[in-house]
């Protein structure tokens, strides 16, 4: 009963610490003062409307989904291949391989940061998006195999084997074969990369450059000089599209089943 109840206790705390900030950032958007409160006084939709009518959220908020959405293709097109051949051969240094990947999810962001930027923009010289596509790219890398890898362990390699006895390549077997049952793994992989490339802060902002940043770094800038509810606002309607985005991926897709 002590054990069950300090469990209990436990559970509660964990909730409390992620829910409670989020109830904060939510009541906050509604108060009528000009500054950030709580317990909130008044309600408005005012700093939503601020929202809206701040060009600067509105470019960079394009910004972002022009460079997330191409980095998370790009990380899952070297991901998938990568967490196949990881997850179907054996080979000298294949956990030290592994580790590899992991890297940038184990490095600490702002050293990310400042590698990638020293690799792709000081050494490669590409252009500022070109080089945040790809640094996000690569930062995302390590979701794809992860995630797409999990999946993989659970396809049975005997039906590889029965569609390469019955003729079929490999490269038509994965195709017919593997990639019909790691559906829902790649969809979870693309939406965790994304959300991730999305919000990412420490990349972006090395590989940010004129009149190409992200709306991450754009609240960060804001926040900066203003201590208004706006950014509150702006915190709640992208925890919106994220639950929407999830909802519909789960319900039509059946990405609860992963």
């Amino acid at each position: 009963m002590g054990k069950s109840r300090g469990l209990t206790v436990f559970v509660v705390l964990v909730y409390a610490f992620l829910f409670i900030p989020i109830i904060i950032i939510t009541l906050t958007s509604f108060g009528t003062d000009s500054y950030v409160v709580f317990p909130p006084r008044g309600f408005t939709l005012r700093w939503y409307e601020t929202v809206f009518q701040t060009e600067s959220f509105m470019r960079t908020f394009k910004i972002s989904m022009m460079v997330s959405i191409p980095a998370t293709l790009l990380a899952l097109a070297l991901g998938i291949p990568g967490a196949y051949a990881l997850s179907r051969y054996r080979f000298p240094g294949q956990k030290s391989l592994k580790n590899f990947f992991m890297s940038p999810k184990i490095i600490p962001g702002i050293v990310t940061g400042f590698v990638l930027f020293q690799f792709i923009v000081i050494r490669m010289g590409m252009s500022v998006y070109g080089g945040l596509l790809l640094g996000l790219a690569i930062v995302e890398i390590p979701y794809a195999l992860r995630v797409i890898g999990a999946s993989l362990e659970m396809v049975d390699y005997s039906m590889e084997e029965a569609a390469m006895s019955l003729g079929s390549s490999r490269v038509g077997s994965f195709f017919k074969i593997v990639l019909p049952n790691i559906t829902s793994g790649i969809i979870a992989a693309f939406m965790l990369s994304f959300i991730s490339a999305f919000n990412n802060v420490p990349v972006a902002l090395f590989l940010s450059g004129p009149g190409i940043s992200t709306l991450p770094i754009t609240m960060m800038n804001y926040v900066e000089y203003n201590y208004d509810p706006t950014i509150s606002a702006l915190s709640v309607l992208l925890m919106l599209i994220t639950i929407a985005i999830m909802f519909v991926v789960e319900k039509t897709l059946g990405i609860n089943n992963v």
